[in-house]
């Protein structure tokens, strides 16, 4: 798998990105999204930014947040790390 895929209007990536920019072991990254303990939030790109997708994932004290265009190539990616704070819930919003 591509770190990144499309297919038939599905977004999916490969969980080792997720892991690495949360920070988190594969596995505890697995138990933490089946425990409902990561939330993500996919958008598409229009007008300028048509043909990319932003997936921002969150995690208690992180946001990590990856561009990808359609091809599967990332184009960047951040982490933004609050330490021991979580994460203020303004950042779990587009944009933010």
């Amino acid at each position: 798998m591509k770190p990144f895929e499309l297919e038939n209007g599905e977004v999916a990536i490969d969980a080792s990105v997720i892991a690495e920019g949360l920070g988190l072991a594969l596995p505890l990254l697995r138990e933490q999204m089946n425990a409902g303990k990561i939330t993500s939030q996919s958008e598409r790109g229009i007008d300028d930014d048509s043909g990319r997708y932003r997936l921002t994932f969150f995690s208690e004290h992180r946001r990590f947040r990856v561009v990808v265009d359609e091809g599967g190539a990332i184009i960047q990616r951040s982490t933004l790390n609050f330490g021991d704070a979580p994460l203020p819930k303004s950042l779990h919003r587009p944009g933010g």
